[in-house]
């Protein structure tokens, strides 16, 4: 049996393809299908069916394109009121491709459609060799209830109770895990850095699997959840149309510096994907750095959202067409178009550039034993609740959308993050904004850990500014 894993490390997502005697299955596929027909060129497969565990909320999903250039069949959970032609999935639907067997649980919990899929190699038998989890089970942790338009996060969190307890955990230890997302993923919250897990040991590991009440379940699942991204929803409804083919997006218009600076004034969204250190040296005034050395997509549904319509800028046309390729997959397919010559066309134009001055955590510390700057950590709650700077003002990166944190414009702010790439995406926000004295801290709190400097976890500095 043939059996591949796909990981795309920028929206932490992992989909599959696996088959045999010529015949070929997707589970959960990404945006661009291009690998998928490649891997079953390379193979000797043919794509004959496609499965979605659920409708995904944090990328926009391929399962359209590839029926339409395969003539595969789409599967989905019942309960999903999928638009697109498919067959509704609902518990103990099998199917057979080769010597592959496939059999449906239904799962909900993270979302009510969700469904897991029991892969066995009917030449070996009847057990279970592997199931593909979806966003149900993690390595590590169990996906978000609180997705939903039309459940409460408690209804849901009950559901998933009884998924993982009465479906999941029946299966033998030795059974695979395989998941739709891995560590960085917003879809849970513990998620562990493997690529797959047994069924035993998550039995034994998994935090969530350790709560003994259904009660104690529920209320544990829908407290302390991460902040939900707005664009969740939107890629969720997308996916139940199924989306456009990626090939049918216009190509992308270049702008001249000029006229680019027309249309800064008339306030449009400038996103430059270049390194941060780039950016902090050298960048157009109002634009916002999201780099693509990160997780590019996800951060900008997150801070932008899918109506952002921006010019993008970069250091070649290599990254714009990865920039490009990058926001469709989460749904922001409306360009206005990318700066002609990137930030060297405009610096010969002679038109401003400014910077954002970076300290290492060293220099911070003695800036604030002098008083000289004020702290703001941008990280998730856990991570600043876990340990943060003595001091430090808390405001989530994943809210600046919603709203961007009080201080005085004048206020010197040295900002930071885990490492430094979720920072230096703040202090462009605060400086579009018209903070006039933004620092961005190298190599954010790790490096401040690793220099052994003071880190406190006292509550009274957790408070959100």
């Amino acid at each position: 049996m043939y059996f591949q894993q796909f990981y795309l490390g920028c929206l932490a997502h992992a989909s599959y393809m696996f088959g045999s005697q010529g015949e070929a299955i997707v589970v959960d596929p990404q945006r661009d299908v291009e690998i998928y027909l490649e891997a079953a060129q390379k193979n000797g497969l043919a794509i004959r069916h496609i499965f979605e565990t659920h409708l995904h909320a944090d990328f926009v999903s391929g399962h359209k394109e590839l029926a339409q250039r395969t003539g595969a069949k789409i599967y989905v959970g019942a309960a999903a009121g999928a638009k697109f032609e498919h067959v509704p999935l609902h518990e103990g639907f099998e199917l057979q491709a080769g010597d592959v067997c496939v059999r449906a649980l239904e799962t909900p919990g993270h979302t009510p459609e969700s469904i897991c899929l029991v892969v066995s190699d009917c030449a070996r038998g009847d057990e279970p060799w592997a199931v593909l989890t979806g966003d149900t089970l993690f390595i590590g942790d169990v996906g978000r209830p609180d997705l939903s338009p039309t459940h409460t996060s408690e209804e849901l969190a009950d559901r998933l109770y009884d998924s993982l307890h009465h479906k999941l955990m029946t299966l033998p230890d030795k059974t695979l895990v395989y998941p739709a997302h891995g560590a960085g993923s917003l879809c849970g919250r513990n998620m562990r850095a493997e690529s797959s897990s047994t069924i035993g040991t998550e039995r034994l590991t998994n935090w969530a699997l350790q709560i003994k009440t259904r009660e104690d379940f529920v209320a544990q699942m829908t407290s302390n959840l991460p902040a939900r991204p707005e664009y969740f929803a939107q890629d969720a409804a997308i996916n139940r149309e199924g989306a456009a083919a990626l090939d049918d997006l216009p190509s992308l218009p270049p702008i001249g510096p000029a006229e680019l600076q027309e249309q800064i004034r008339q306030g449009v969204t400038v996103v430059d994907v270049r390194h941060q250190d780039a950016f902090a040296a050298a960048h157009i005034p109002c634009s916002i750095n999201i780099p693509l050395s990160g997780q590019f997509a996800s951060w900008a549904g997150a801070v932008l959202g899918l109506s952002a319509r921006p010019v993008l800028i970069a250091d070649s046309d290599q990254q714009i067409a990865e920039a490009r390729m990058r926001l469709a997959r989460v749904g922001i397919e409306d360009i206005a178009g990318y700066l002609e010559g990137g930030i060297a066309a405009w610096k010969a134009a002679g038109l401003p550039l400014t910077h954002v001055p970076q300290v290492t955590v060293q220099e911070l510390k003695q800036q604030v034993k002098s008083g000289a700057v004020r702290v703001l950590d941008v990280r998730r709650a856990a991570e600043f609740e876990a340990g943060h700077i003595d001091g430090a003002r808390w405001h989530a990166l994943d809210d600046f959308k919603r709203n961007l944190p009080e201080f005085g414009k004048a206020t010197t702010l040295a900002v930071h993050c885990k490492g430094g790439y979720r920072s230096m995406i703040a202090c462009s926000f605060l400086q579009r904004a018209g903070h006039e004295n933004i620092i961005n801290v190298i190599g954010g709190f790790d490096a401040w850990q690793k220099e052994g400097l003071p880190v406190t976890t006292q509550a009274t500095a957790a408070t959100s500014a």
